[in-house]
């Protein structure tokens, strides 16, 4: 599944292409994504401009003078820019076209992911009013995290999991980030101390913003081609290495199960 750094690559991938682009037209081959599309969702852009191009958690929102276009990749989906005429394939489920042979292209085989319009003000949207604070955001600190997992006893993987405590978590980089500020991922997040939580902030911060940069490089995908970020190629610390040795102790990693998801933790450096 797309995490953060990969939808935020997809926005800065395909922005440049569509930002101030009038939309033409809307075709939509297949209605039925997570939610079905709207009949009359093109009568909302048709003749509209981009005025800015946006990420909130791992939604992209492509913002018109009345409203927004709020995208999910799902599971498998991806977007692309498209410069020249290019058939669509089975699984091409919706183009924004520009005219002149510019077009923004979505591909979703498993079909989990979602076209829908929000009004304005956009971030009262009902998919978005409940995230949490965006992790680069000076708004993400030790205080508000320190408060927010003030009496909670859920584990403390799960709740930076949660997107309502903070968005853009998946469980690749929550194993990594837990390894980095030395914190058992299993551990109630309301015994954890602020010291603890001011090096849990400072690793999502930096291993998000490591992912983000090392995406600059795969910016040219989405111009006609798969419009496919994939995970970032990073030195993992635990998470795909279980029974293998920890890269900073070298005790042998171990593997549990946490709300249905793979954890991978060192016994030694992560108490």
């Amino acid at each position: 599944m797309p995490e953060l750094p990969e939808v935020e690559t997809t926005r800065a991938g395909v922005s440049p292409h569509i930002l101030d682009q009038q939309v033409m037209c809307l075709k939509v081959r297949n209605h039925r994504l997570r939610w079905p599309v709207a009949d009359n969702l093109a009568s909302h852009i048709e003749g509209h401009r981009i005025h800015d191009v946006t990420r909130r958690g791992k939604y992209l929102l492509l913002h018109f003078e009345h409203g927004a276009l709020l995208i999910h990749l799902g599971m498998t989906g991806s977007l692309r820019v498209l410069i020249e005429p290019e058939p669509p394939t089975y699984h091409d489920h919706f183009d924004v076209d520009f005219g002149s042979q510019l077009m923004l292209r979505y591909r979703d085989p498993r079909r989990f992911g979602c076209l829908l319009w929000a009004d304005p003000p956009v971030d009262q949207h009902p998919l978005l009013i409940h995230l949490g604070p965006e992790p680069l955001s000076t708004e993400f600190n030790a205080t508000y995290l320190k408060s927010a997992c003030q009496g909670r006893r859920q584990a403390i993987k799960s709740f930076i999991m949660d997107s309502r405590q903070v968005v853009g978590v998946g469980n690749i980089y929550a194993n990594e980030v837990l390894h980095l500020a030395g914190i058992h991922p299993h551990r109630q997040a309301g015994r954890i101390a602020r010291q603890r939580l001011e090096l849990l902030v400072s690793a999502i911060k930096a291993v998000l913003a490591k992912a983000i940069k090392q995406g600059g490089t795969t910016l040219r995908n989405f111009v006609n081609s798969d419009g496919n970020a994939g995970y970032f190629k990073q030195q993992l610390l635990v998470y795909g290495r279980q029974d293998k040795p920890c890269r900073a102790c070298n005790t042998i990693l171990l593997q549990s199960r946490l709300g249905a998801r793979t954890t991978v933790y060192c016994k030694h450096c992560q108490r």
